[in-house]
């Protein structure tokens, strides 16, 4: 059985600085934003509510541009009668829905 050395002093001062930066670093993190938001449920759920929200947003927008984009350009080719009548369709379909 190994016995563990005694403490010193310069290493119970070296002690008390590095436990003391620790408390430092512990008061600083929980000023953080991010740890203030996590210790209140009411805070989370809004903030995920609105993350969610957000993301749902930018989804359906970003589809639908890239949706519209697709399909012009699809009713641009007439090479393939079929696909560009069938696209051709569609666009007139929208156009008309966005008049009413």
């Amino acid at each position: 059985m190994t016995s563990q050395p005694a403490l010193t002093e310069p290493s119970r001062k070296e002690l008390g600085e590095e436990v003391a930066a620790l408390r430092h670093e512990v008061a600083r993190l929980n000023k953080h934003r991010f740890v203030r938001l996590h210790n209140s449920l009411i805070k989370l759920l809004w903030f995920n509510f609105l993350r969610g929200a957000a993301f749902g947003l930018g989804t359906v927008l970003g589809a639908s541009v890239l949706l519209s984009a697709l399909v012009w350009s699809i009713s641009q080719v007439e090479m393939l009668p079929v696909i560009g009548e069938w696209a051709a369709e569609i666009v007139r379909q929208m156009e008309a829905a966005a008049e009413q």
